[in-house]
């Protein structure tokens, strides 16, 4: 019995040392539990804290953005506003200006109607008096000379027809030696209906493209900080881009068209975009450049449609599109090669010939001038070499080659393409080397008629075949206009060089102005 109540009492202290035990460890673990939440409602806090000034950095920001997006717009606004004032004070400065220039005007107009009025008076007194000397002085000389006026003006009137059918005689030979010199009527009928039925328009290409802005402030965008954006806009063109003091201008310079047009409608499309930056930039130059090509290609194969040529190698089609950028001493070489189609096809069927290969040979006679490599041999040499590499037939071959002299002439059509290529090439206005002589002649002509007393105005029309002189009628009489003329027809014959003949017609105007009031 002692034995079972040490046993008890041991199990009811054991009972109660385990409680006591088992409190202290929970206990523990509850405060081991609420410093755990406390640290990560602290860390909780932290954390939202910092997440907070984030978000108000990141408003900030976005604030500080869109105001500054908000004061360029507005600046570009005031920039506009300012641009269109100025505008509409420069217009209302020009129309202040032209309404004094019209009052002036109207003032000038006044003083001249009364200018006028009195040197009519003026005119009528001189007029009848004239006529009281003609009077006398008729009377004088018809007793000096036994003869009465009306024999005396018969005798110069035949005096007059004398000489104009000698001159009129030696005008016809001329004409018939001219004639005769130059070509047989059949083969002139020939040439002037060829020139006659085809017309084109001749095309000045240059070696600088002005690209036009609408700001000067684009022109710090394109050349971007340091020069970067310049710089590889040249680097993918191969074109120099000039930007200086021109107003709303850039400057694309180079030898070669084809760039140019890349460069221009590249830089087109950048300032359109806005996105101005080297990757772009060259993005946006590769995309041209395939454009370009189907351009080119698109061009060959419009042009050869157009000419009914059937058959053409692919590669000769791009060719013919590329001549499109090409030029000859400033003539479009596209617009020259499809008029030397047209004429040798005309020119051809007035012979009798094969207008179909003339009208071929005619478009490919200076394709040799389209190629970049080769550039020792001469173009017509290259042009039949592509031509004979592409299996084009040895007469079309032989023109190519042979219109300029460079081999000997095989063909029937090959002294047809050499004729209608200097006829193209030499056609008024065609070329820069022949419009300028051109106009230096019209305006000596012109001077030389101005020299005369009592010309008021000298027009060369008609491509330089006639001269029109305008005299004053108070100084220059009917009898002295047709003097006049003759005079002024011999000194063309005998100062200046012209081809065939020029008409001369002096007119002499009188009018007679008066107000109804």
């Amino acid at each position: 019995m002692e034995i079972l109540g040490y046993v008890l009492a041991g199990l009811v202290v054991g009972v109660l040392v385990g409680r006591y035990l088992l409190r202290n460890l929970l206990k523990a673990q509850e405060i081991a539990a609420q410093t755990k939440v406390k640290k990560m409602l602290k860390d909780a806090e932290s954390k939202a804290e910092i997440l907070k000034k984030d978000r108000l950095l990141e408003a900030k920001e976005k604030f500080l953005q869109l105001k500054s997006e908000h004061e360029q717009e507005v600046n570009a606004k005031n920039n506009l506003i300012n641009q269109r004032e100025n505008s509409l004070k420069q217009k209302e400065q020009s129309l202040n200006s032209k309404l004094e220039n019209a009052s002036r005007k109207e003032q000038e107009l006044d003083n001249h109607k009364k200018n006028l009025e009195k040197q009519t008076e003026i005119a009528i007194k001189k007029q009848e008096e004239v006529d009281l000397l003609k009077n006398q002085h008729v009377t004088q000389l018809e007793t000096i000379a036994g003869l009465s006026a009306e024999e005396a003006k018969s005798q110069l009137v035949e005096t007059m027809k004398q000489e104009a059918r000698t001159q009129a005689m030696i005008q016809v030979k001329d004409i018939v030696d001219e004639a005769k010199l130059t070509a047989t009527k059949e083969a002139k009928k020939v040439v002037i209906q060829t020139i006659q039925r085809t017309a084109v328009e001749a095309a000045i290409e240059n070696t600088v493209s002005i690209f036009h802005i609408e700001s000067d402030e684009i022109k710090g965008r394109v050349i971007g900080r340091e020069g970067r954006n310049i710089r590889a806009l040249e680097a993918a063109t191969g074109i120099e881009i000039i930007v200086d003091d021109t107003p709303e201008a850039i400057i694309l310079s180079g030898f070669d068209p084809v760039r140019r047009e890349i460069a221009r409608l590249a830089l087109h499309r950048l300032v359109t975009d806005g996105r101005i930056h080297p990757a772009r930039i060259e993005e946006v130059v590769a995309k041209t450049k395939k454009q370009i090509e189907d351009e080119i290609v698109e061009i060959g194969e419009r042009t050869v449609i157009d000419l009914g040529i059937h058959g053409l190698h692919p590669e000769l089609i791009r060719m013919v599109g590329r001549m499109r950028y090409r030029s000859s001493y400033g003539q479009n070489l596209l617009h020259h090669s499809r008029e030397v189609a047209n004429f040798c096809a005309t020119m051809a069927a007035e012979l009798g010939l094969n207008a179909k290969m003339a009208k071929r040979a005619g478009l490919l006679h200076d394709i040799g001038k389209v190629p970049d490599d080769n550039p020792e041999l001469p173009h017509a040499i290259l042009g039949m070499q592509l031509a004979e590499k592409y299996k084009e037939h040895p007469e079309i071959c032989n023109a190519i080659g042979a219109h300029h002299d460079e081999i000997e002439m095989t063909s029937m059509i090959s002294p047809i393409i050499q004729a209608c290529d200097a006829i193209s090439g030499a056609r008024p206005g065609a070329r820069r080397e022949v419009v300028e002589s051109y106009i230096k002649r019209l305006k000596e002509l012109e001077e030389l008629a101005l020299s005369y007393p009592g010309v008021e105005k000298t027009f060369a029309i008609q491509a330089g075949r006639e001269l029109r002189v305008v005299v004053e009628s108070e100084r220059v009489t009917d009898q002295q206009a047709e003097l006049l003329a003759a005079d002024i027809s011999n000194r063309i014959q005998t100062e200046m060089t012209y081809p065939g003949q020029i008409k001369v017609t002096v007119i002499r105007e009188t009018r007679s102005v008066a107000f109804a009031k």
